[in-house]
């Protein structure tokens, strides 16, 4: 009985986020605001229509990472090698110094408000690995919705996954490197970076099986049916793993964007439309469900408490991230629009720094209590007032580089 009325309750908060984010777009704002906004309301903290006891369930954990990989396709399949290659290296190069950019002005700016405060400075070390996280989910939406197309736009697409990879990679770092410091049991730093690259791994292997299983399929019905067997089948091996592990870190949507990028390489145009036209409205319902689960937990009470560190975060975070787009983008000649409005579509953050902040306040629980506190208390609250403005933004920065609407003639 309790499960069929979690399902119930789900089914509802679906349909209402559905609305509300039609309601937004009447307002020619992107529907993930009114999805994020529809999380707050009736989460945890709010009304409880969503409920804690469906979000930590296990069917509820199952089906999210499902839903994670499926939306991994959307980005995956525009990574086609052969559009790609010409930019590739501007792509990779934009991404670093945005990332690292982030890590590097959000770290000194705690590091030299910890020394004042005489707060252990490896604690902004900290706070600069979280911030260089990016929620794709967010600015990938308003592309969707909004149906941009442009330099902006398909520089985007490909830096998302390149994104999570670079920012999972110097966070989980700086972790391992910040548990050896104050704590006997350090992580090992080797275990911890194949923990980051695995996810891509596991997409490789069951993407390259895939490519070569639908190089021989004929029908359209056999074609979508291997790719969504083999697409389960790579959710599972990441279950199996994230069980195994103390604390399941592994990204699922990594898992999707890898699987679906290697598999779109090897198989015919036609073959890669036809099963994505049946699968957009799954990945759109996908997305919904994504956001519904990132924004659930946000507690809007944490925006009236909000303190200095909040404030310095976000700020030096947008800082971060837009400087250091600019300067990656300008030093590969990128063109214009992407030099100015790139930075402006990478500051939705909120699910990989929830993420992330958990896994921080672990390792600083025991030997460190009070940082654990502070952490949390600032990205918690950085979460809710960000996401709003960042989506906000990140249409904004579409529409600033005139990019919005540019999909219905491609």
């Amino acid at each position: 009985m309790n499960l069929l009325v979690d399902l119930l309750l789900l089914a509802i908060s679906i349909v209402i986020a559905y609305f509300a984010g039609k309601l937004v777009s009447k307002a020619k704002l992107p529907a993930i605001l009114g999805w994020l906004i529809t999380g707050i309301v009736i989460g945890p903290h709010a009304l409880n229509i969503l409920r804690t006891s469906i979000m930590d369930s296990s069917w509820f954990g199952i089906t999210e990472h499902i839903f994670e990989c499926t939306f991994g396709l959307m980005i995956g399949t525009e990574m086609i090698w052969a559009d790609m290659k010409k930019a590739g290296s501007q792509i990779v190069v934009t991404t670093i110094t945005e990332s690292l950019g982030t890590f590097i002005v959000v770290s000194l700016v705690f590091g030299i408000i910890f020394a004042f405060a005489d707060i252990p400075v490896y604690l902004a070390f900290m706070f600069g690995g979280i911030a260089l996280a990016t929620a794709p989910a967010p600015s990938l939406s308003v592309v969707t919705s909004l149906k941009a197309d442009g330099p902006v736009t398909r520089t985007l697409i490909p830096m998302a996954a390149l994104d999570d990879l670079v920012g999972a990679l110097v966070f989980f770092t700086v972790i391992a490197l910040v548990s050896a410091h104050i704590s006997s049991a350090g992580i090992p730093v080797a275990g911890v970076l194949f923990l980051v690259f695995l996810p891509v791994i596991i997409g490789i292997i069951t993407g390259f099986i895939t490519g070569k299983m639908l190089q021989h399929t004929k029908k359209a019905s056999t074609t979508l049916a291997v790719m969504l067997a083999m697409l389960l089948l790579s959710a599972g091996i990441g279950f199996a793993i994230n069980s195994a592990l103390p604390t399941p870190v592994l990204n699922f949507m990594l898992i999707g964007m890898s699987f679906s990028t290697v598999f779109a390489n090897m198989v015919t145009k036609e073959q890669l439309d036809g099963m994505m036209k049946v699968m957009n409205p799954i990945i759109g319902f996908a997305m919904i469900v994504v956001i519904l689960d990132l924004a659930a937990p946000l507690d809007y009470h944490l925006i009236f408490g909000a303190g200095i560190y909040t404030a310095v975060y976000i700020i030096a975070r947008a800082v971060g991230k837009y400087s250091g787009a600019w300067f990656g983008a300008t030093v590969t000649h990128m063109p214009d629009t992407v030099r100015k409005y790139l930075g402006f579509t990478l500051l939705p953050h909120s699910g990989v720094s929830l993420v992330f902040t958990g896994i921080a306040a672990g390792v600083l629980e025991g030997p460190a209590p009070e940082l654990a506190q502070i952490i949390q208390g600032t990205i918690a609250a950085a979460a809710v007032i960000n996401e709003i403005i960042a989506v906000f933004m990140a249409k904004k920065g579409f529409e600033w580089a005139g990019e919005l609407g540019k999909a219905k003639a491609a």
